[in-house]
């Protein structure tokens, strides 16, 4: 039986493939293309189609045999959620809804669900704690609390049993060079500054220099995306295992601002990188830094590149190999 994985043309989805088909699982990826890429899917089959669209995924159900699902499609952008919450609402939500509905219909009980540490809005502890409460300071976050509340519910009246995976900024790039980190507009601090790097952009934006951080500037948690990858297959298993609903953190417990990124890629690169100062984007935290010792502790997972010039640097060894990102 497949383990069908939505949103799996994406930057995290695509790298949770590749390692499902590490470990030789049957997957089953789909992605309707709008943000991800075909060239990202390195294994396991594809079908291009949107979770908003009811039939589709049924039917997808219906002529595949599905054990399990990992749920990775969403919009992820916290500006442009704050500017255009139906868009998010309809996506994230609605969407999901779809897939709950398939699901429950084709009879298949495990999912996991990639969450945000957006769902915690401003933290009331630093490092952030799964119990912590949930405040949302933008529409993106919301969405993503929505969903969780929804599985719940499911799970109570349907025993659907899932995995929410709260995770911090996904960085990096597959050890093996062949996928990597490709939004168009880009948007994530790292190859955002990468570009500037390799002469695509001027200058690398900073939001907010006046933030209750060291140096003024946000403070957030990086981990490499083939750290979440693991993750997400490490709850897979969890659930196969029959065991109860659970929600998971998944960071480094480290917290690096914005300007020790920028000075960490100017140390790999080698390049002179030059940082302007901006205004504060709204529905930005100033501190973002998780907990992991529950993941840690049940599930044994540990992150193994957890240092940020080891991230840097397969961020920088993919982009160098795809200076167009996927294209020609």
């Amino acid at each position: 039986m497949a383990v069908l994985v939505t949103g799996g043309a994406g930057y995290i989805g695509s790298h949770t493939v590749a390692e499902l088909i590490d470990k030789n699982e049957e997957v089953i990826v789909v992605d309707n293309l709008e943000k991800g890429h075909r060239e990202a899917v390195i294994g396991g089959k594809l079908i291009v189609g949107d979770l908003r669209d009811s039939e589709f995924i049924k039917d997808v159900f219906n002529k595949n045999s599905i054990e399990a699902v990992i749920h990775f499609a969403a919009y992820i952008e916290v500006g442009e959620s704050v500017g255009n919450p139906l868009k998010y609402y309809n996506n994230n939500v609605i969407a999901t809804l779809n897939l709950l509905t398939a699901m429950k219909e084709a009879g298949v009980n495990k999912i996991v669900f990639s969450s945000t540490a957006a769902t915690y809005g401003e933290p009331e502890n630093i490092p952030i704690l799964e119990t912590d409460k949930t405040l949302p300071t933008n529409p993106y976050g919301e969405t993503k609390l929505t969903v969780e509340k929804a599985l719940n519910w499911c799970d109570k009246a349907y025993g659907t049993k899932y995995a929410v995976l709260r995770y911090f900024n996904a960085c990096g790039a597959h050890k093996s060079g062949k996928i990597g980190e490709d939004h168009n507009p880009e948007s994530h601090l790292i190859p955002l500054i990468i570009q500037v790097a390799m002469g695509k952009r001027d200058y690398i934006s900073i939001f907010g220099n006046d933030y209750n951080t060291p140096d003024g500037t946000c403070v957030r948690d990086y981990i490499h995306v083939s750290d979440l990858a693991q993750a997400h297959c490490l709850a897979l298993e969890k659930l196969r295992r029959g065991n109860d609903s659970q929600t998971y953190n998944l960071g480094n417990g480290k917290g690096f601002s914005v300007r020790e990124v920028i000075d960490v890629v100017r140390k790999v690169t080698g390049c002179k990188i030059e940082a302007v100062d901006a205004p504060r984007r709204p529905g930005d935290p100033a501190v973002l830094v998780a907990s992991s010792e529950k993941i840690k502790n049940e599930l044994g997972w540990a992150p193994e590149a957890a240092d940020l010039e080891m991230i840097v640097e397969s961020a920088w060894n993919w982009h160098k190999q795809h200076p167009k990102g996927y294209s020609k």
